[in-house]
Formats: structure tokens, sequence, C-alpha cells
């Protein structure tokens, strides 16, 4: 989390989308301002989760940045800027809605993480359902540093981490090695940096081949259950497979095992 002189970004994109056998990859785009949150950035963000939630073609979102840093945070130039109280709060509650919309969205996220993610940065990680990132990658909670605390950050951050990992990034602001974060658990594996393209695209490629129905339906029912008590987690499982069991996909599922041959999925 930084405070960088602004770079102007009227005619550049700040968010690249690229959409590729199924796989839509949205790529962060402002380097000069480590690709922190801006407003701008947000929106764009909100808006392609808002038009991937019900595009059939897609069937995996991957996140990424261009540049040397995957994201700084919230641009914080914006955030001193932005005086009163209720104009904050109002920013804010943009950028959480679009870090919820990562863990409702039907399709799964992959964070492809290529260098520093701190602070918002780091929540934006956490918030993706699966985090593949380079050993060259850094992590951290940085607002104790200077005098804030990184509340929203540790929204996703405890969810996604033990309690006392969690606590240990938010009172030290220290920046952690990929080794680290994936032993923590926010992220699922550390790979040499010219195998990072590879990993995700080979990870991606094997989840979109699935039923969009069944990993739709699936990814909603974990987030869901995550939070109840054991007894009522297993009461909405037990609905959920009535549904699951109901559907083309299931019964199209089960006939190509056993017929030995490969599903044709209907996404219903």
């Amino acid at each position: 989390m930084s405070v960088q002189p602004e770079a102007p970004e009227a005619a550049e994109p700040v968010l690249l989308r690229d959409d590729a056998d199924g796989i839509t990859t949205l790529t962060l785009n402002r380097p000069a301002s480590g690709n922190s949150l801006s407003h701008r950035l947000v929106h764009d963000l909100q808006g392609e989760f808002d038009r991937i939630a019900g595009d059939e073609t897609v069937r995996v979102v991957v996140i990424t940045a261009s540049g040397r840093l995957f994201c700084t945070g919230h641009d914080l130039n914006e955030s001193l800027a932005t005086e009163s109280g209720e104009a904050k709060r109002a920013s804010n509650l943009v950028c959480n809605r679009m870090m919820q919309s990562i863990v409702e969205s039907p399709k799964p996220v992959i964070a492809k993480v290529r260098g520093t993610a701190t602070a918002a940065g780091c929540e934006l990680v956490a918030s993706c359902d699966l985090a593949i990132a380079s050993t060259e990658a850094r992590f951290a909670t940085p607002g104790v540093n200077i005098g804030l605390w990184c509340l929203t950050p540790q929204v996703a951050l405890s969810r996604a981490v033990g309690r006392k990992h969690a606590m240990q990034m938010l009172l030290t602001g220290k920046l952690i090695d990929a080794e680290t974060a994936m032993r923590f658990g926010l992220i699922n594996e550390a790979v040499p940096p010219e195998a990072l393209d590879q990993t995700v695209a080979g990870l991606a490629t094997v989840i979109a081949a699935k039923s969009p129905f069944a990993v739709a339906l699936g990814k909603r029912s974990f987030y869901r259950q995550y939070d109840m008590d054991r007894a009522q987690a297993y009461d909405y499982v037990a609905d959920q497979m009535v549904r699951a069991f109901q559907a083309e996909d299931a019964r199209e599922g089960i006939a190509a095992f056993l017929e030995k041959r490969p599903p044709v999925w209907k996404g219903r």
C-alpha cells in the first residue's frame, strides 16, 4: 500500500479482458500505480463480473496484472482526496461489493500472482477461489505500518487462512514470501516464475472441462455451508444433492462414465 504519483489513464484501459476456450483473463492494467484499486478499476472489475455471471461461454476466470506488481491495494491518492466520512464509506462499500462478487460468481476465479500483493491486493487474492503465485511473489496487509488497520482486507484474509496467521499478518504488516503464503493457506501453489503461466493455464483448462452446472452449484454450496454449523450444513447439502442428481448434466455425466465416453455438458 503506497502513495504514488498518479499516472494518466484516460486513454489507457485500466482493465484488460481476454477470452479463449472458455477461460476469461482479467488483467489489472495500472502498472505505473502498482495496479492499485482506483475507483475506475473497481468499477470496471464489477462490470466484468456482472457480465461474466450470465455469460454461458465463460467457464473459468483468471485475475492477473500488468507490470512488476500484482496489486498494491486501494489507491491512496484517491483515499486522501476523499475527505467526507460518507464518501469514504460509499467507496468502500462499492469495493466490498466487487470483492463479494468474486465469491458469489458462479464461475471459479483463479488469482495468478506475479509480484507483490498488499492490503486490498492481498484481499483480492484471498477472495479468489484459487490462487497460484510465482515464488517471487510477496504478500502483506501493511495498514498497521501507516497508522491504519487493514479492516476490509481482514474479512477475506481471515476466511482464507488460520486465525493466528491472519493476526500475524495484520499485526506486523510484514511481507511474507510465497512459500509462507502457501503454508498459511493464502495461495494453493508457489511455482517458479517461468512455470506460472503454464500452471494456471493447465488448472483453468481442467476446471473448464467440468460441468458448468455442477461447478456453479458446487461453488455456491461450498461458501454457503462454510459458515453454518455442522448439522445445518448437512441439512443444506442434502437438499443440494437432490438438485444435483436431477440435473441433466448429472444424468449425462453418469451415463458417460458407465458408457466409457466423454460427457457432453448441457449446463443444466
